[in-house]
């Protein structure tokens, strides 16, 4: 950071001046807590097992066990951002709306822990809701805690949009993809492109609807399509989504690889897309609950209000696969 053409890429400069805020403070954290256990030993030897003792000595613990628990993030990718998506499912308007209650949770969720997020593309539902969503999520141990929500999300509740208000259950799809970096050694080839540009779409405002700067990339070979359309300039959208396509290609030769190695053990199995990993049930009862871990709530509000630590330590604790 010293250096004097540090700020000559500023895209570069900016995540290596939030990586050195997010270790300056993990560090911090570390000094303030040693500093705070010498104290402690003082205070027991001075006044002995007091209540004011007892007290300190629990905050600390908990701030301990936090700490205890990010040294578990201990994967190849885990410190780094993510992409993180939201695909509405099956249940129609429903569905729709349940992808937007998902990415308000997730919003809330990424706010508590002080990481940013950026929309790179949102499709609005025709009625209600959103059909999908893409998001960057800029912040220490983003992927490492996020991967614990890749999977099918399950709602049962009664319908805002049914008249006869009966129960309905939808589906929606998270994506979590950590940020691999530049990734020099996927090339894409030209012709396995597929890119079309079209007018941005949003609630409005200068060159929304006017300029066609919203692109959509479909890879061929793979059929793996990408969407941007949050920046002004279509130069800009292709960037990042050629950047996205990147990432997506690397996750996937990765999970091949995993694949095949889970073959050779014997331990294969084929991936359905609607196993869920986790209910929230509104109707006829309330109740939370990981199919994964087992871990449950009684308070889907909360939940939905971004408490989610309880369930994403719980599948990291766990079997939670490191990538």
């Amino acid at each position: 950071m010293s250096q004097p053409d540090f700020w000559s890429d500023n895209m570069a400069a900016a995540k290596t001046s939030r990586e050195f805020d997010e270790l300056k403070k993990e560090v911090e954290l570390w000094q303030r807590m040693q500093e705070e256990s010498q104290a402690l030993d003082e205070l027991a030897q001075e006044t002995g097992d007091s209540e004011e003792l007892q007290s300190q000595i629990e905050k600390l613990e908990k701030d301990f066990t936090q700490l205890e628990f990010t040294m578990m993030l201990s994967g190849e990718y885990d410190a780094n951002d993510a992409v993180f998506a939201i695909h509405a499912g099956a249940g129609g308007t429903d569905a729709q709306d349940w992808a937007e209650m998902l990415k308000r949770m997730y919003l809330r969720y990424f706010e508590r822990k002080g990481w940013t997020a950026k929309v790179i593309d949102e499709s609005r539902g025709s009625e209600a809701g959103i059909k999908s969503v893409t998001m960057e999520v800029l912040g220490r141990y983003a992927y490492g805690y996020l991967k614990a929500e890749a999977g099918v999300h399950r709602l049962v509740r009664i319908s805002p949009f049914d008249a006869e208000k009966m129960r309905h259950t939808s589906f929606a799809l998270v994506e979590v993809i950590p940020d691999f970096g530049d990734l020099p050694d996927i090339v894409i080839d030209e012709k396995d492109l597929k890119i079309e540009a079209s007018t941005a779409s949003g609630h409005g405002g200068q060159s929304v609807n006017t300029t066609y700067s919203a692109i959509r990339i479909v890879h061929l070979p793979t059929k793996i399509t990408v969407q941007c359309q949050n920046e002004r300039s279509q130069k800009q959208n292709l960037e990042t989504a050629m950047k996205i396509l990147k990432q997506k290609l690397h996750m996937r030769r990765l999970e091949e690889q995993e694949e095949k190695r889970k073959e050779l053990r014997g331990e294969f199995h084929s991936a359905e897309w609607g196993n869920q990993i986790r209910s929230y049930v509104l109707h006829p009862y309330k109740m939370v609950k990981d199919h994964r871990t087992k871990h449950e709530g009684d308070n889907p509000q909360a939940v939905l209000d971004g408490d989610l630590d309880g369930f994403i330590e719980a599948y990291l604790k766990g079997e939670g696969a490191v990538i």
